[in-house]
């Protein structure tokens, strides 16, 4: 195939920050927009004006981020000014469609991350825009592969939606029944999750480290394998036999509780205090020292207590209870012990338990046509553009 250079077929227009006397909140002006903060899901969401703008980008410009995180994308809905951490892209349209583009350049976040430069932000130039290879076919086809693209996130998006909807029930049912776990406005007796557990422990690196991991063996779960409310086992690393019995303190079994120890508080997805029940069969898997091991006695429900520990009443109290430096911080064993978990009836906590069984059966679903909706997607972006 055949390319072109985005600077070819498209003008690039880099932004640049006006005088900040000129920023209003009395839309005196055009909208002005500093960075893909300010993103929405296709246009852009106005909170400040400028009234003297430097660089100015127009309806339907494609706008992306060019300052970390890099390569976030969205339209110009009217005339706006864009500040230095965008760059607005005015796509030639007797050589190439616009959407096509779009897709074009959500295909290259990764490549465009790459060639990102400064040591505290991270930044690409104008100079490699203009050096994305734009494939140099007709705009009928261009069409073609950018309505198949859409079409195909979008069905994403809604498989998305659906898990979140699921997830929601699942909260809103919690709090009907039991009300906030940490406020506890039903007032609820409460114990500390050392009282509820016959053991709580962390793991360990084994001596080696990484060196000690074998293709096939005992499940040896890190950080990265923890997310709420579920076990990722896309990247997951073995130890051998030998390796676990030296490591029998913190043998996994089925229904344990797997809660991580550190991360950075000042992210989306934070690594701290993610929870999660183990669902494999006893002593298939080990854990280290970045994960804790919660096994819960016969007077709490498993699926009950995992909820708590993964709603957001909890992620705010960790984040409170949590020790360390500005960003990174931890979770400590004694604190995991105090963890206040309220405590109903063991029938109610199965009712409980019983409803959610039935809505992650739904989200199995959901999820399955996720996962081939996406593995879709990443298919024909990678055949587009490679």
């Amino acid at each position: 195939m055949e390319y072109k250079f985005l600077k070819d077929v498209c003008s690039i227009n880099m932004g640049q920050s006006p005088d900040s006397k000129s920023y209003n909140d009395i839309s005196d002006g055009i909208p002005f927009f500093q960075g893909n903060a300010d993103f929405g899901e296709r246009y852009p969401n106005v909170r400040v004006w400028c009234n003297a703008p430097t660089k100015i980008a127009n309806a339907e410009d494609i706008l992306i981020s060019v300052r970390a995180p890099i390569g976030a994308l969205n339209y110009a809905k009217e005339k706006c000014c864009i500040g230095r951490g965008l760059a607005a892209i005015t796509p030639n349209k007797t050589m190439v469609s616009s959407e096509f583009i779009f897709w074009l350049l959500k295909g290259k976040n990764e490549e465009l991350n790459s060639k990102g430069t400064g040591s505290t932000f991270k930044a690409i130039s104008k100079k490699v825009l203009e050096e994305v290879k734009v494939p140099d076919i007709s705009l009928e086809m261009q069409s073609e592969y950018a309505l198949n693209l859409e079409k195909t996130y979008k069905i994403i998006q809604l498989r998305t939606q659906q898990l979140q909807s699921l997830d929601d029930l699942i909260k809103a049912r919690f709090v009907e029944m039991f009300g906030e776990p940490i406020d506890n406005p039903k007032q609820w007796k409460v114990k500390r999750l050392k009282e509820i557990s016959t053991l709580i422990t962390n793991g360990n690196t084994p001596k080696g480290g990484s060196e000690n991991y074998v293709d096939d063996g005992i499940i040896f779960l890190r950080s990265q394998n923890v997310w709420r409310n579920r076990i990722d086992l896309s990247d997951v690393a073995y130890i051998d036999e030998d390796t676990h019995q030296k490591m029998k303190k913190s043998t996994v079994n089925y229904k344990d509780i797997l809660i991580t120890k550190t991360g950075r508080i000042n992210t989306e997805n934070s690594s701290l205090g993610r929870a999660a029940l183990y669902l494999g069969g006893n002593g298939t898997a080990n854990i280290n020292g970045h994960v804790y091991l919660v096994r819960l006695n016969d007077t709490v429900v498993p699926e009950y207590v995992v909820t708590i520990l993964t709603g957001e009443a909890y992620r705010k109290y960790i984040r409170k209870v949590c020790v360390g430096g500005i960003d990174k911080r931890q979770i400590n064993l004694d604190q995991v012990e105090d963890f206040p978990i309220i405590m109903p009836s063991k029938k109610l906590q199965q009712e409980f338990a019983d409803f959610k069984t039935q809505i992650d059966k739904s989200k199995v679903v959901v999820q399955k046509a996720l996962d081939e909706a996406q593995l879709l997607f990443d298919s024909l972006m990678q055949k587009y553009f490679g």
